[in-house]
């Protein structure tokens, strides 16, 4: 019963979408399924003889009409090869976008509320035409008075509502999913569901994006070969970002470089550093390090763009990854369990189905050079297999270093990113060595040891009622002599940490 109102009131709410997300899903075929989840009285599907009849290709090509909501669900799909076939990976990894240019004037309203005057005002020169388009928003150029190049993010006119009634939409379904079938919980829906819901709702605001920027810009200020471009924050707000206007040659292929005097074997081992670096340094990653995502400009240098889809790596998953590849550099298929076992927990594996998964791992990846794509490639159609899951920030992860590692090899073909894990190895242990990663964690413990004391009498006196409660305890024949020996355990709590914090700053 309650599915059933929450069906009605998700459904009152959202009609118009829900009518025209029904018309779609039928026009491509896809009427069974919306049977299966409440959605149609019965199947509607229809002969489609101009429409091709695989049901992953009637799908994806659903999802593009539907819009960037269920691209982007369809995008996260495709990353799921723990759990999809190949089939389904390989005509979801084609999802795009569907974005035709609209005239400016259609912008206008938008970008003068944005601004609180026109462009053609706040700007020296505005140009209406155009630059790109992508599926949120439409990019033109301008030029500041002091004649910086930037370009105007602008994001187009009522897509908020929408895709903030496809969320609901889509929570709603993968709801009734999760409830109705043992095989829908194996995708864990809901959680899907959320990791989608905060990327849409990020990527809406640009004044998240340009926090990325400037966050990337910090993580890198020591490095000039990786540009991230410069925000003009008094022009930007949630629907518009302003920021400056970088012009670099997408590393799509060698020759390309070369012809604009970059050298594609620099760009390769910048590329390789720059992802590792983020993803097991820093613990802040581009999501999508794709060639409309990067340039490389003159001087072998990096430029990083559309921040909208930033990944974050907790520092416990940054050594669960490290772990994973010592453990297939170094042929141990013990050590490659347990990650694993972490990697799955909860998926109910026994631990010998998972012992055997990475031994074979280990037989085709063990002992040679960190190929990532076809390690991916192999793990989680083998986890899948399995039974296992992996948790949806290492998909998030897995993206984006095989994403960059095909950037690489397109690039410069004979490039081997084991050297740069390598690398990448000596920089986390200074990393892990260095005043900044130590001053929060000092400053942490210093404020336990200040509330320990703080605290002591309270802890004494506790010990005394504990006695008193309790004259019979082992220590009732000498309850002075417990009451030394809480004061001891507490004082001697205060000097040892005292001392690590007195360590720690003289290491700094």
């Amino acid at each position: 019963m309650t599915g059933l109102i929450s069906t009605i009131l998700v459904a009152g709410r959202d009609r118009q979408r829900l009518s025209e997300i029904v018309q779609v899903a039928s026009r491509f075929g896809l009427g069974v399924l919306l049977a299966q989840l409440g959605l149609a009285r019965a199947p509607v599907d229809a002969a489609l003889p101009d429409e091709p009849n695989t049901l992953p290709r009637r799908t994806r090509l659903a999802l593009e009409e539907l819009g960037p909501t269920f691209v982007k669900l369809g995008q996260i799909l495709a990353t799921r090869g723990d759990l999809l076939t190949p089939e389904w990976i390989a005509e979801l990894e084609l999802l795009h976008s569907r974005a035709p240019t609209l005239p400016f004037e259609t912008l206008r309203p938008a970008v003068e509320a944005a601004l609180g005057q026109s462009p053609e005002t706040a700007f020296a020169t505005f140009d209406p035409a155009p630059l790109a388009a992508a599926s949120m928003a439409q990019v033109h150029r301008a030029t500041l008075t002091d004649g910086s190049a930037v370009v105007l993010k602008i994001r187009r006119p009522d897509i908020r509502p929408r895709m903030e009634a496809d969320l609901r939409l889509i929570a709603h379904l993968a709801a009734l999913a999760e409830t109705g079938s043992a095989e829908a919980r194996r995708f864990r829906p809901s959680e899907m569901i959320r990791q989608l819901a905060e990327a849409v709702l990020e990527e809406l605001d640009f004044t998240a994006e340009g926090r990325n920027a400037d966050r990337l810009r910090a993580d890198f200020a020591d490095d000039a070969r990786i540009v991230i471009p410069q925000i003009h924050w008094e022009w930007t707000s949630e629907t518009l970002l302003v920021m400056d206007y970088v012009a670099g040659v997408p590393p799509r292929d060698g020759a390309t470089l070369r012809a604009a005097g970059i050298d594609p074997s620099a760009i390769a081992a910048l590329g390789a550093d720059l992802v590792l670096d983020m993803v097991l340094v820093n613990g802040r990653f581009h999501g999508d390090p794709h060639p409309g995502n990067l340039l490389c400009l003159p001087g072998n240098r990096i430029a990083l763009l559309d921040l909208g889809m930033i990944g974050h790596v907790s520092p416990r998953r940054r050594e669960e990854f490290i772990g994973f590849v010592q453990a297939l550099s170094r042929s141990d298929p013990a050590q490659l369990a347990d990650v694993l076992a972490v990697w799955s927990a909860g998926s109910g594996v026994p631990r010998e189905r998972v012992q055997a998964a990475a031994e074979r791992l280990i037989v085709r990846h063990g002992g040679g050079r960190v190929l990532l794509a076809p390690i991916v490639g192999d793990l989680l159609p083998l986890m899948r297999d399995e039974g296992m899951t992996m948790p949806p920030d290492l998909l998030l992860i897995f993206k984006a270093l095989v994403t960059i590692d095909g950037v690489l090899q397109a690039i410069e073909p004979d490039f081997d990113l084991s050297a740069a894990m390598q690398r990448a190895t000596l920089r986390i242990v200074k990393a892990r060595l260095s005043s900044e990663h130590w001053a929060p964690v000092v400053q942490a413990l210093a404020w336990e040891v200040i509330k320990l004391g703080d605290d002591a009498p309270r802890l004494v006196r506790a010990a005394v009622r504990r006695l008193e409660a309790d004259p019979a305890g082992p220590v009732q024949s000498d309850p002075a002599a417990a009451i030394l020996t809480v004061g001891r355990w507490i004082a001697a709590a205060v000097l040892v940490a005292a001392g690590i914090i007195a360590a720690a700053l003289f290491l700094a």
